[in-house]
């Protein structure tokens, strides 16, 4: 490469580092300006959209969310946000989302998703629900789902509600938890590795956590239950094989 080649690959450096700081300090003006400068810059092919970020999506396809999106190279980064958000917010798995530009030509969009909880029978087979028991658009069949499988009546909250708060504060209780079914109006009965809880609908997690005691009382005296029976206050009532 001769000193006149080098000479001009430097200048045209150059030139574009004089460029991106003009628009920068454009921009930074334009900004400044919220009623006409949006305006302004949705018209310079600078601040055309030229990607499009989603984070947090781990159940949904990207590629659904961008088909609600609608954004392609011909919009601006400096167009409303809101209609792309409330676009994305239509997608049954999406609990939240925020939509944010990064300039010069960037989307980035952050949803928060509806995890999936428990898998309950339908008529096409095992299907997601989140904690509030509201159907997730997911097929276990092609979506691992490590949850346990809930029969008991799909509209008692209370269950679901029992299983959030395990999933959160005691996750190790609940990668143990295989089943959760209806054993009355009022009783569940919750399968635990090789063990049965029986309790009723309304119990808490904290009087789940009686069973851990007895548990270990039975372990020291090499006995093995069958059956731990939490519905009757203050007692866990271990029944044996």
């Amino acid at each position: 490469m001769s000193d006149d080649d080098r000479s001009g690959e430097r200048a045209g450096r150059i030139g574009r580092r004089w460029w991106l700081a003009i628009a920068g300090v454009v921009a930074i003006l334009l900004i400044g300006s919220p009623l006409w400068g949006p305006r302004v810059l949705r018209r310079l092919a600078f601040f055309r959209v030229r990607r499009v970020e989603i984070l947090g999506a781990r159940y949904t396809a990207p590629a659904e969310l961008l088909e609600r999106l609608r954004v392609d190279t011909t919009r601006s980064v400096w167009d409303p946000l809101e209609p792309l958000a409330a676009r994305v917010r239509t997608h049954a798995q999406v609990e939240s989302v925020t939509v944010t530009r990064r300039l010069p030509g960037t989307i980035v969009v952050r949803v928060t998703e509806r995890h999936p909880l428990a898998l309950i029978d339908a008529p096409r087979g095992l299907r997601a629900v989140d904690e509030r028991g509201r159907r997730l658009p997911l097929d276990p069949s092609r979506t691992p789902i490590d949850a346990p499988v809930v029969s008991a009546a799909p509209r008692d909250t209370m269950v679901y509600h029992l299983l959030g708060d395990m999933q959160r504060e005691a996750p190790a209780l609940y990668a143990r938890l295989s089943s959760v079914r209806a054993a009355g109006a009022d009783e569940i009965v919750l399968q635990i590795a090789n063990l049965s809880v029986r309790a009723m609908t309304n119990v808490t997690l904290a009087r789940l956590g009686d069973i851990e005691p007895v548990q270990r009382d039975l372990m020291r005296r090499q006995l093995r239950a069958a059956e731990l029976d939490l519905r009757y206050r203050d007692q866990v009532i271990a029944r044996l094989p």
